[in-house]
């Protein structure tokens, strides 16, 4: 038998209906109650929290990275699934890819219709994922939901409503699962793992701005005044912006401020290409470009940074290495 353990942290799939909308309220074991467990599964069950995921905090995220690594200390464990609200799923899978050094899988899904529904996609998402957790190993922190496996690392909420909700906009996913299987495709990039931070007394305060016609740094300047310790920012293009914003870009790093440099467009790299306020001015200014990485997973990746090191030199680094992967290797089917 495989035991894999559930942990149960709300969202859609937890969700009933409150007389207005609906919202979590499900425990653990009633969501287990709505989806068959594979053959050769042992299911254990645990509650974190219940709530929606657009209220999840810093410190929600780090009590789930290190509740996860509490259950692997367990040699027992063959792998752990967790049950999340998709609106903020793709930060804590990536928080939880950026420090996980097993070759046990964590398997986030979840759902986007509540349960109860009579077509809900909650009960056949979990499925599968109790599926992948029990066979794949080596592939870091996946996301399974309808009937796909993707990498924690790029893949983002790309429908809001549609239930083949998630993809990686500049990649592909790592498989498939169906008919009692989970088939691998190819096996995901993933950098050296960070350390597992402890949970600060408060957390560090990491913002996102992003650049559009008209925009000045005012906001930018704003997120320094109310004590960001990292600022993402999102430049529109390849990663291009204003004079005015590499300004900006160059007291923040001076102040010890981690700056990091993502796009508003949907999919491809970052690429210092452009000057007169462009990606090229924004890097000498101190901004790391986070390649493919979108602006939820880039401000995990500078929060990782800062909770793991102290002082800019080491935060820089460590936030490189966060955003440094292997190029994709396909597997065999």
């Amino acid at each position: 038998m495989a035991r894999i353990v559930v942990i149960s942290t709300g969202g859609t799939i937890a969700s009933r209906w409150q007389g207005a909308g609906y919202a979590a309220d499900a425990d653990g074991a009633e969501v287990m109650e709505t989806a068959a467990v594979p053959e050769g599964v042992e299911v254990e069950v645990v509650d974190l929290f219940s709530v929606n995921s657009p209220r999840l905090t810093t410190r929600h995220q780090l009590t789930l990275l290190r509740t996860v690594h509490e259950v692997l200390a367990d040699p027992g464990v063959d792998g752990i699934v967790v049950t999340h609200g998709t609106d903020t799923l793709e930060e804590s899978a990536f928080l939880l890819d950026l420090h996980h050094d097993d070759p046990r899988p964590v398997v986030f899904t979840g759902a986007q219709l509540p349960m109860g529904t009579a077509d809900g996609d909650g009960p056949g998402n979990l499925y599968d994922a109790l599926l992948t957790a029990a066979t794949v190993r080596g592939l870091g922190v996946l996301v399974v939901f309808d009937g796909k496996v993707h990498a924690a690392r790029g893949t983002v909420k790309v429908r809001t409503l549609a239930p083949d909700a998630f993809a990686d906009p500049s990649g592909h996913r790592v498989g498939d699962v169906g008919f009692g299987s989970a088939v691998i495709l190819r096996q995901p990039g993933r950098p050296v793992p960070l350390a597992v931070p402890e949970l600060p007394a408060s957390s560090p305060r990491i913002d996102l701005v992003m650049h559009h016609s008209d925009a000045d740094p005012v906001l930018f300047r704003a997120a320094l005044a109310a004590g960001a310790q990292g600022v993402v920012l999102v430049a529109t293009g390849a990663g291009n912006a204003t004079p005015e914003f590499v300004e900006a870009v160059a007291e923040a790093t001076a102040a010890g401020v981690l700056v990091a440099l993502t796009t508003r467009v949907e999919s491809g790299p970052v690429a210092e290409i452009y000057t007169h306020g462009g990606a090229v001015d924004l890097v000498a200014a101190g901004a790391v470009p986070t390649g493919t990485l979108r602006a939820g997973q880039a401000r995990i990746a500078v929060l990782s940074a800062v909770l793991g090191a102290d002082g800019p030199q080491g935060r820089t680094a460590l936030l490189r290495q966060a955003l440094a992967a292997d190029t994709p290797v396909l597997a065999a089917a």
